[in-house]
């Protein structure tokens, strides 16, 4: 059997010669010349030898003149691709770096909002100074279930949802919304000047400077005013919560000028659970518009379910809530009364803030003594009367007292006990509306014939 191994297949080069030796037998390239230089060698391989040898040196040679220029481009290639990857680079570092910058400088114009501890209401005094939050700031204590501070219970059949009977601080429940999203929706219950404003604040403080406690994630936090938005948030065609903050809470924060951001950035934040939103004052909205602000929220809260929702509210303006839009937060909670060591701690700070201002900020030993003895007359004096002692539960009178005492420093406070419960009803039932720009029946009633009655 005839083997079928196919022949070897020659070298390029031999390939070529051949190939010109053909060329040159049918008469091509130097016509006779060539034919007649042919028919002495024809029966010869001395010129497909000849040829070989001279294409062979051709492809060498031409391959060394060719292989730097290879080498060349490749190395120009991988430059050009090294540069286009380091541009690359730069543009995402860039994109990077804007939204870091645009992130921190809005974290710096929340905080600035909310830097001092300021008493709507609460009118100037000569000598008083105002303090920082942070200088003068005590934790609340929020208790879940159905408890209200200074009154009997709720009626049972109110539901008890979110947490026990327990008593927690608003960042024990800010570590658990990330993984739990029934604390993502909270609502803060409490009467007038229990501190919900002042909550709020801090915690957009804290989150603003990013010196909240530990384990309590970097959150971008907003705070809104639902009174100063009530009518944006009840037109036919209100904007969503990323056009609100966007267009109109940044632009209304200190040293905001400069600082642009998109509705579109906002809404990235949100629907990642980046952002806790801060909404104060459910109850200064006029209870006809209260179902709209209601439905708005709703629909935000649906939309942005990844972020965490914290609202306070009188409990009235809550709990009795009427048309078919009802806020219904998963946890509800309660601001429990200022204990002892509470208003202890708030006297103490507030007092060291006086003497410090009042001694062009000079920290020394002389100043803190006279804090001090400042501090124990006064808690002296609430320790000893128990009227005293139960208007000190509430933090806004606590911080009256502190500054009726300021002003009357050799005075017992019961010696002023008139002058301090007409100044007392005043801040509630006028100046405190009237800086709010809260609709109240009783701007034109007599708050000292109001006191008398309830002396």
């Amino acid at each position: 059997m005839t083997s079928s191994n196919p022949t070897p297949k020659p070298p390029i080069n031999e390939q070529l010669a051949d190939g010109l030796l053909k060329l040159i037998m049918a008469g091509g390239l130097a016509g006779g010349g060539a034919g007649a230089f042919w028919s002495l060698f024809r029966e010869d391989d001395l010129p497909k030898a000849l040829a070989s040898l001279v294409i062979g040196v051709g492809i060498s040679y031409g391959a060394s003149l060719l292989s730097p220029i290879h080498k060349g481009n490749r190395r120009r290639l991988a430059a050009t691709g090294q540069a286009a990857d380091q541009r690359l680079d730069r543009l995402s570092e860039s994109a990077i770096a804007t939204i870091t910058a645009l992130r921190d400088r809005y974290l710096a114009c929340q905080a600035a909002d909310c830097e001092t501890y300021s008493t709507e209401g609460v009118g100037k005094s000569a000598g008083i100074f105002t303090p920082l939050l942070d200088e003068v700031f005590v934790s609340l204590e929020l208790a879940g279930g159905s408890w209200q501070p200074g009154f009997s219970e709720l009626d049972p059949d109110q539901p008890r949802v979110g947490l026990a009977a327990g008593t927690v601080s608003i960042w024990d429940l800010l570590r658990l919304a990330q993984k739990d999203r029934v604390y993502r929706q909270i609502a803060v219950l409490a009467w007038g000047g229990y501190g919900k404003t002042t909550l709020l604040r801090h915690v957009a403080y804290k989150l603003g400077k990013q010196d909240q406690p530990q384990g309590v994630p970097n959150y971008l936090p907003v705070l809104l005013l639902l009174r100063k938005y009530r009518q944006l948030l009840t037109q036919e065609e209100p904007p969503d919560l990323p056009t609100l903050i966007a267009q109109h809470h940044l632009p209304s924060l200190p040293v905001s000028d400069g600082v642009r951001m998109t509705p579109g950035w906002m809404k990235d934040q949100l629907r990642r659970g980046q952002v806790v939103v801060l909404l104060d004052g459910f109850d200064e909205v006029p209870k006809p518009q209260r179902p709209q602000v209601a439905g708005w929220l709703n629909r935000q809260m649906v939309a942005y379910g990844r972020s965490v929702f914290v609202l306070t509210a009188r409990p009235k303006a809550y709990t009795e809530q009427t048309g078919a839009e009802r806020l219904d937060f998963s946890t509800l909670l309660w601001v429990k009364d200022f204990q002892p060591q509470q208003r202890r701690s708030f006297i103490e700070k507030w007092y060291w803030c006086q003497e410090f201002y009042y001694h062009g900020k000079t920290d020394i030993p002389a100043v803190r003594q006279a804090a001090t003895a400042a501090a124990q007359d006064l808690i002296r004096q609430i320790d000893q009367r128990e009227a005293l002692t139960q208007l000190a539960k509430n933090p806004l009178l606590l911080n009256m007292i502190a500054l009726f005492h300021r002003r009357f420093p050799q005075a017992e406070l019961p010696r002023r006990q008139v002058e301090l419960y007409q100044e007392i009803c005043r801040l509630q039932l006028q100046d405190r509306p009237s800086a709010r720009s809260i609709e109240t029946v009783l701007y034109d009633c007599d708050a000292q014939g109001i006191l008398q009655r309830l002396a």
